[in-house]
């Protein structure tokens, strides 16, 4: 190995001594104090600037003594964004590893069953997972990532790259989904298509348990060649890129021309409408054994399923006549 050269090896041992110098002053070889302080260090930060919050903020006494020690160190460029809790004061190179390991608090995020891609992206710009929603929304959109963003509860940095965080949330949906599909050994659909049949059936469902019924008569629509007729691809066609879900559908809203409408085209739609969760995607790998093809909406949130249209239009007009009845009586008037 070559040795430094002589005037390299005086410059850093200057830079030592001035380092132990201004240590005495400069907080080198502080105990931590016991105060406690929360300080987030913004994305794309320098180190200068870094040093600088630490010292306003009373964790370091010397933004000079941080800025040399992360610099000959090799840290300088390696300190993580994100949110800490710091004690107050500590030494300059403690605050270097602590930042440079990326310590940080993680910010909870929760991302709820049901969700499509442009909320999941909403909600994790404003928790500052990431700091800007469209980027992850172009990545998603790129990789077609819409339903394989699994719905949970994450612990993320603040200011992760989009793409991070999207294959973060990928790979948890291949350790959770992924399994349960390849143990079911069916050869009718394939995980992109039980994917999305699930969506369609988290959407539909308000309560859990009806949730195999509701597979089911989506699964016999398609093997009969039915149109599934199902509100929520209407609903996100035509709020996909706004992140609401459209209410208040009427017949003209029907027409919209859009691969993910299917009262317009057979079959499923071009792909997956939200993120499901395991019990929507286990209901869709295995629906419930019914003839079941027709359902509507009760006033309790539950669904009435039919086998034939004439006995759909029954449950319709029931549904309808409580719908009235609670109109002109509601629930505690008397």
């Amino acid at each position: 190995m070559t040795a430094a050269p002589p005037k390299r090896r005086r410059v850093v041992a200057g830079l030592l001594l001035l380092l132990i110098a201004a240590g005495v002053g400069g907080g080198w070889w502080l105990t931590p104090g016991a105060k406690k302080v929360q300080i987030e260090v913004p994305a794309g930060a320098t180190a200068a600037e870094t040093a600088k919050i630490l010292e306003e903020e009373g964790v370091i006494r010397s933004a000079f003594l941080f800025r040399v020690f992360a610099k000959i160190s090799g840290l300088d460029r390696s300190l993580k964004p994100g949110l800490y809790v710091l004690r107050k004061p500590i030494a300059s190179p403690q605050a270097v590893k602590i930042l440079s390991e990326g310590r940080i608090v993680p910010t909870k995020v929760v991302i709820p069953e049901g969700f499509m891609a442009k909320q999941i992206a909403d909600r994790l710009e404003a928790s500052g997972a990431v700091a800007d929603a469209g980027e992850f929304m172009k990545y998603v959109r790129a990789n077609d990532l819409e339903g394989f963003l699994f719905p949970t509860t994450y612990h993320f940095a603040q200011g992760l790259p989009a793409e991070a965080v999207a294959e973060h949330m990928l790979a948890e949906f291949q350790r959770r989904i992924v399994p349960m599909y390849d143990a079911v050994r069916q050869n009718r659909f394939t995980l992109r298509q039980v994917v999305t049949l699930a969506s369609i059936v988290q959407r539909e469902a308000r309560v859990e348990e009806e949730m195999p019924e509701i597979a089911s008569v989506y699964s016999n629509r398609l093997r009969k060649r039915m149109r599934l007729e199902a509100d929520p691809t209407v609903q996100y066609a035509m709020g996909m890129d706004t992140g609401e879900w459209f209410k208040g559908l009427r017949f003209k809203h029907l027409d919209i021309r859009s691969p993910y409408n299917t009262y317009l085209f057979f079959g499923l739609p071009k792909g997956p409408i939200c993120s499901p969760g395991e019990k929507a995607v286990s209901a869709s790998i295995a629906p419930q054994a019914t003839d079941k093809v027709y359902f509507v909406a009760d006033v309790d949130g539950r669904h009435i399923f039919s086998e034939t249209f004439a006995e759909h239009q029954k449950a319709i007009e029931r549904v309808k006549l409580k719908q009235r009845r609670l109109k002109y009586f509601p629930p505690g008037k008397k």
